[in-house]
């Protein structure tokens, strides 16, 4: 057997789940692996809060808080920062103001009354379809358009779940996510807008 595939499922010992990629480094054989690894785990304990371990994010990739304060930064020349994304600040910002749009307009449409049954009532409208169409899985093209333009606006415009929608549609969350790229290249390409 492998070092590195001693299982076909994780071991579990210590409450803590581990892969065996990762256990197969200490050892071939179960019983070894497990006093090995927890062997490595107290020597690491033992040495006590590494400030080179901890923390992270914006400041460590600064170089520390010497660094910072040496780039004498005023209130107003922040360097803007995110623990979730991952990158420099100014891509950090892209992020967060497209993030705002979104979520404006998404505060918009819920304002003026947009709701699920609103987007349908648009879409068969615009697309010319009987409500039956949009929910009964055909595959034709004009109903397949409109049903994934429905799920665009829902997921993308709404922020409507790809589950809940695939739970309404009786499709697979994956095919609703298909459906929403769908429905965004058409969006665009036919210039159609929720609020129009």
């Amino acid at each position: 057997m492998s070092p590195l595939r001693l299982c076909d499922k994780p071991l579990q010992f210590c409450h803590i789940e581990l892969n065996c990629y990762v256990l197969g480094n200490f050892a071939k054989s179960v019983k070894k692996v497990r006093k090995e690894y927890l062997d490595f785990v107290r020597a690491g304990a033992s040495q006590g809060r590494k400030p080179e371990l901890v923390g992270g994010g914006l400041i460590r990739s600064l170089g520390g808080w010497k660094e910072v304060k040496k780039l004498g930064l005023n209130k107003q020349d922040r360097i803007k920062g995110d623990e979730r994304i991952l990158g420099g600040s100014d891509f950090v910002m892209e992020v967060l103001a497209e993030a705002d749009e979104r979520y404006d307009r998404r505060y918009r449409l819920k304002s003026l009354g947009y709701d699920i049954s609103r987007v349908e009532r648009k879409v068969i409208e615009l697309c010319n379809i009987e409500k039956e169409d949009l929910y009964s899985g055909s595959r034709k093209k004009p109903i397949s358009e409109a049903r994934s333009l429905f799920c665009y606006w829902c997921v993308r415009e709404l922020g409507e779940s790809m589950t809940s929608i695939a739970k309404l549609l009786g499709l697979t969350q994956p095919a609703i996510g298909y459906a929403v790229d769908r429905g965004e290249r058409l969006a665009k390409k036919e210039k159609y807008d929720l609020l129009d």
